[in-house]
């Protein structure tokens, strides 16, 4: 194992389980606040897990930030994309600027985004995005691996280095999108070796694409899975050869806010498969994944069912580049200020008498 590998690891050993106790704290607060018991349903799961992340029974998420993470795919060279490349390093540019769906939302609600070039294949001169770059995009994973497995492992690291660098900076929140034309190709290719499920069932049309340009991506990527033999069992190796550098970078980014005990959010298809490999490499770091919305990318909801993940918001989205990361921010900002506000019963001034019979019966059921 390379001593880059052997640092990633050790990372991930130092990534801890939610904390029990103040979850605990949590659910005997909300079952104590002047409402019928779970009348405010994912609202309160999401103070309680927060709970479980930070140690506090109350929390703020003021400080927000989304991670975009941009990167070209050499799978574009066989047709799976109605876009041409260069859009990945125009709607690079533009989400700096705000003009794009997911930067105008976040500059709306004033959150920060950060756009990380990981691998964008044509040159650009834009100060604001932040150059990881991995290489000037990957290799087409039709003919062979997308790039090295240290490489892989060189992107996973990158994201996680992005997490620490957020909780340095007193973010108390992350989102994590991505901005690359194909990768919806290897997204699917990437959850078909984790998943086990057909082509089929995983890929949709992405950005848009007539029958013949989805038959001919549908094709490719079996022809990917065929060339690279993917091993199910190692994320790693499924992303070095079928995978993407914002892949590695997001992958890297979930990991690393769970390290850094962060809530972070799930955006759409392509997030929800970076989350997939993040917890097959940790399991524990999943305890830290917030859903945004369902994507309309098929694939999502066998991601999301893998994962255990319950998307706060069903909107029919599939733009990706973080754009559910904002309406999410709000919807743990409702779920922080109810657990941190509203009255408990006897604050109310209400005799909570007329539950115990429904709290008898919940908890009997459960």
């Amino acid at each position: 194992m390379e001593q880059t590998e052997r640092q990633l690891f050790s990372l991930l050993s130092e990534i801890t389980p939610l904390y029990e106790a103040p979850m605990r704290e949590a659910r005997a607060r909300q079952d104590a606040l002047a409402k019928p018991p779970g009348s405010l349903g994912l609202l309160e799961d999401l103070s309680i897990q927060l709970a479980g992340i930070t140690g506090h029974v109350k929390n703020e998420v003021t400080r927000t930030r989304i991670y975009v993470l941009a990167a070209d795919n050499g799978v574009v060279c066989e047709g799976v994309s109605s876009a041409p490349q260069s859009v990945t390093r125009a709607q690079a540019i533009n989400l700096t600027r705000g003009l794009t769906g997911a930067s105008c939302l976040a500059k709306h609600f004033g959150d920060e985004l950060i756009v990380v070039d990981m691998g964008i294949a044509l040159p650009y001169a834009c100060p604001e995005i932040v150059n990881r770059s991995l290489g000037k995009g990957t290799a087409n994973i039709a003919a062979g691996p997308a790039m090295a497995r240290q490489t892989a492992v060189r992107g996973i690291l990158t994201g996680m280095e992005l997490a620490a660098r957020a909780k340095q900076d007193g973010v108390q929140i992350l989102g994590v999108g991505e901005m690359g034309i194909g990768n919806t190709t290897t997204s699917s290719a990437v959850l078909c070796a984790l998943s086990g499920e057909p082509v089929e069932a995983v890929t949709g049309r992405g950005g848009g694409l007539t029958d013949a340009a989805f038959l001919k991506k549908k094709q490719v990527i079996e022809q990917a899975l065929t060339v690279n033999a993917p091993d199910k069992n190692d994320p790693i190796d499924i992303l070095h050869k079928a995978g993407g550098f914002d892949l590695c970078a997001m992958t890297g980014v979930f990991l690393g806010a769970a390290h850094e005990r962060l809530p972070v959010v799930v955006d759409g298809f392509i997030s929800v498969v970076a989350a997939l490999c993040a917890a097959r490499l940790c399991g524990a770091a999943k305890g830290y994944f917030i859903g945004s919305h369902v994507s309309y990318e098929r694939g999502y909801e066998i991601a999301a069912r893998l994962l255990g993940l319950k998307p706060c918001l069903q909107l029919g989205m599939r733009l990706g580049e973080g754009s559910g990361c904002p309406l999410a921010f709000r919807v743990v900002e409702a779920a922080c200020a109810v657990m941190n506000t509203m009255a408990t019963f006897p604050e109310a001034a209400i005799d909570d008498g007329y539950l115990t019979e429904i709290r008898e019966r919940d908890s009997f059921t459960v």
